[in-house]
């Protein structure tokens, strides 16, 4: 894997805008990683990229880019619809796969995905990005000190503005919605931080008249004995982000807790008893780190990647029970796999 450099040959599927905005930057720093090639359908397309982005190769096709012996590990920042296939593909060249939430449509797919590269003897992680920052593996460590006591409720809010028809984020038939883009990571903070799964959910949605995409969600997720979890997600409204806890014994927010910025420390503001503090954490780029994680447990061909494909499949079938709910306007169990 990566002889030239040490590093481990990166490919990346399709030129996303997510990957030039958030990844190739800081990418650029690592000394795990090597952008080594895009692919995207358009030859002429994936040429600019690479020479923008500096990538050593481009290739005309996905399945070129899997061909190529020199790639250590993929990428796929694909639309949602296709990251089943692209997941399998990848697998099949013997690729792990590094794959941008959520990991399929469906817990369906999801475990589908799962199974599929167990089987090969294949590495996959679904890309939540936020854990491998040091503000929630702080926020995390105070939770799991018992210095809050029993969470008993968390809030989360994450919102945009995209009114975009032509945007990949409001197109239903490729997986868009806000639910599938931002509310995985409502539902996964909410699970990070009870440290349990939800028994049931409720859930109520608005759709876009023309889009038909879920625009705007308010759901709540029942962890049993009590302890609830609300949040708000919405790709039509005031951008904003926000996570709290609220324990038995303290309270804990994450002021920026999804998009955090890479060139200044996170902040994690506590509240106890015996006082208020706030925490700055060390400057860091979660992009990178989840980039390096991953690379790492590639390099030393671990069986588990970082954040368990288990957690993956468990969060997508939160998300399926809050369409559920959505539908049926009733408590919907959560479904265990």
């Amino acid at each position: 894997m990566g002889v030239t450099t040490g590093k481990l040959r990166l490919g990346v599927l399709g030129c996303s805008r997510h990957y030039s905005l958030r990844v190739a930057t800081p990418l650029a720093s690592s000394l795990l990683v090597e952008p080594y090639g895009i692919a995207s359908r358009n030859a002429e397309k994936a040429n600019a990229y690479a020479q923008k982005w500096g990538f050593q190769k481009a290739y005309g096709s996905y399945e070129e880019l899997l061909a190529d012996p020199n790639i250590d590990f993929v990428f796929c920042p694909l639309p949602n619809h296709l990251h089943l296939e692209y997941i399998k593909k990848s697998a099949d060249a013997g690729k792990p796969i590094l794959c941008e939430k959520p990991l399929g449509l469906n817990a369906k797919e999801a475990v589908e995905a799962a199974e599929y590269c167990e089987k090969k003897g294949i590495l996959l992680m679904e890309a939540f990005m936020y854990r491998f920052h040091p503000q929630w593996i702080r926020a995390a460590e105070i939770v799991n000190s018992g210095e809050l006591g029993t969470v008993m409720t968390t809030t989360g809010i994450f919102s945009y503005t995209n009114t975009d028809e032509k945007n990949i984020r409001n197109i239903v038939e490729t997986g868009g919605g806000g639910i599938l883009d931002i509310g995985c990571y409502t539902v996964s903070t909410a699970r990070l931080l009870m440290q349990a799964e939800p028994v049931r959910v409720v859930c109520n949605i608005k759709r876009d008249p023309v889009f038909k995409t879920d625009i705007y969600t308010s759901a709540m997720l029942d962890f049993g004995e009590g302890r609830v979890s609300t949040f708000t997600v919405s790709t039509q409204l005031f951008p904003w982000q926000r996570v709290r806890a609220l324990g038995t014994n303290g309270t804990l927010a994450v002021e920026v807790p999804f998009n955090m910025y890479g060139d200044v420390p996170g902040r994690i503001h506590v509240d106890t008893g015996i006082g208020a503090r706030t925490i700055e954490t060390e400057i860091a780029d979660q992009y990178l780190q989840v980039f390096d994680a991953f690379a790492t447990a590639a390099a030393e061909k671990q069986t588990e990647a970082p954040t368990s494909i288990k957690d993956a499949v468990a969060n997508m079938a939160v998300l399926d029970a809050l369409f559920a709910s959505a539908e049926s306007g009733n408590w919907v169990q959560v479904k265990r796999y």
